[in-house]
């Protein structure tokens, strides 16, 4: 797997972690909600594989979600930034051998 695959992979699971931290945010005052959570493991391949998973005590944790959802942001950028390098980088060789 090479970088823009790994950092493809890394975009998708930032924008899990975001969805889920909005929804958390959202049903904070449902009742009967339960939270949910996003669980990261590393890919055999390389990359991350993401699954969405309830948290088992009840609750909303509206601080929890918005740091998650900050820390995700980030995340993102940082991956976005990654594969716009990757791609400047074989845009630079194309134009050196041609």
């Amino acid at each position: 797997m090479n970088a823009i695959d790994t950092a493809f992979s890394g975009l998708q699971a930032a924008q899990t972690r975001m969805d889920v931290a909005a929804n958390n945010i959202a049903n904070a005052q449902t009742s009967g909600y339960q939270r949910e959570q996003v669980v990261a493991q590393p890919s055999t391949q390389g990359g991350v594989n993401t699954q969405v998973e309830k948290v088992p005590q009840p609750g909303a944790d509206l601080v929890a979600d918005v740091v998650d959802q900050q820390s995700a942001t980030y995340s993102w950028k940082a991956n976005l930034q990654t594969i716009k390098t990757a791609n400047a980088m074989v845009g630079d060789l194309l134009s050196i051998k041609a």
